[in-house]
């Protein structure tokens, strides 16, 4: 029995298959929000579905190269500043309006 846990490999579809399920959660919470912050939690959760794929692409492609990490590492950086920005611009919107339906907002239009 423990040789069978030792043995078990994941195969490269079962990481696309995680990743695409995560893409389309966080692509219909994108869709379908009108929150704001679960629109962010909902591109961080498309963020989280790309670095899985860059990750398994990597270690069945060219394992012996980290170009897979290194690309994961930049999407997680831009993920940090997008969560930032994303956060400043819903803080100021509140204190402004008092919510953060994003149907309502129309600050961006001139």
């Amino acid at each position: 029995m423990e040789n069978l846990m030792y043995n078990l490999e994941v195969s490269l579809w079962s990481y696309l298959t995680l990743a695409a399920i995560l893409f389309s959660i966080g692509f219909y919470g994108v869709v379908t929000r009108r929150n704001a912050i679960a629109i962010l939690m909902s591109l961080e959760l498309m963020f989280n579905a790309v670095n899985i794929n860059l990750i398994a692409f990597n270690n069945y492609v060219t394992p012996d190269k980290f170009v897979g990490q290194i690309f994961a590492i930049f999407v997680v950086v831009i993920a940090a500043a997008e969560a930032t920005v994303g956060l400043a611009i819903v803080i100021l919107i509140y204190r402004n309006w008092r919510g953060i339906d994003a149907d309502r907002v129309n600050l961006l239009k001139w």
